[in-house]
């Protein structure tokens, strides 16, 4: 090899390098999230976090009952979209929210602490958790619907998870959740406390 072409070699790998790096570097850009769509993915993943652990709560105290099998399959649903957003977090980057241990144990808490009062006072508390994801998520779908470059992923995701929310608030009502001790008083509580997550989950 002659000193021309070991030189040429060598220019062409110091070359190389930077340019290797620079696409990494462009590659984790290009799935890093905006700021608006990280808050949405934050506070989704919270979210669904939370529901998982209500109805594992539920699932502690009736899982043996007739109601068992509808909270299951409302479970088995929670656990989809907790995981769908763990991989959204981890695709864009996303730091989960510090509430993370928080909205565990009081998602549970809350979960359990409803069924102990009886089938339809946890079908209450499904009503009122549900309604209050599913203004949520049509908010973020209009957000998202009103940017042209939106993000389609995203977009597709929320709306198919919308409507499963959607159905498990319908099947409280149809499991007598109105007819819970104090449904006026414990809904109401109860979607405060969501709301209040929902802001927290944003930001922080």
């Amino acid at each position: 090899m002659t000193a021309r072409m070991l030189a040429t070699r060598t220019s062409q790998n110091m070359i190389s390098a930077p340019l290797g790096a620079l696409n990494s570097i462009q590659k984790r850009a290009a799935h890093r999230a905006s700021k608006d769509v990280a808050s949405m993915i934050r506070v989704n993943h919270a979210g669904e976090l939370g529901a998982d652990r209500i109805y594992a709560g539920q699932m502690a105290v009736l899982g043996n009952t007739s109601m068992g099998k509808e909270i299951q399959h409302m479970w088995d649903q929670e656990k989809k979209h907790k995981a769908k957003f763990e991989e959204l977090i981890s695709k864009y980057r996303v730091r989960p929210t510090a509430f993370v241990p928080i909205w565990n144990v009081a998602g549970f808490m809350l979960g359990a602490g409803t069924a102990l009062l009886g089938p339809k006072a946890a079908m209450a508390c499904t009503v009122a958790v549900e309604s209050v994801i599913v203004e949520h998520y049509n908010d973020q779908l209009r957000t998202l619907m009103a940017d042209p470059k939106c993000d389609k992923e995203l977009l597709d995701v929320i709306q198919k998870f919308r409507d499963e929310e959607q159905q498990h608030h319908d099947l409280g009502l149809e499991h007598g959740a109105e007819q819970a001790p104090f449904y006026d008083g414990l809904t109401k509580l109860i979607t405060l406390g969501c709301k209040v997550a929902i802001t927290i989950s944003k930001t922080v």
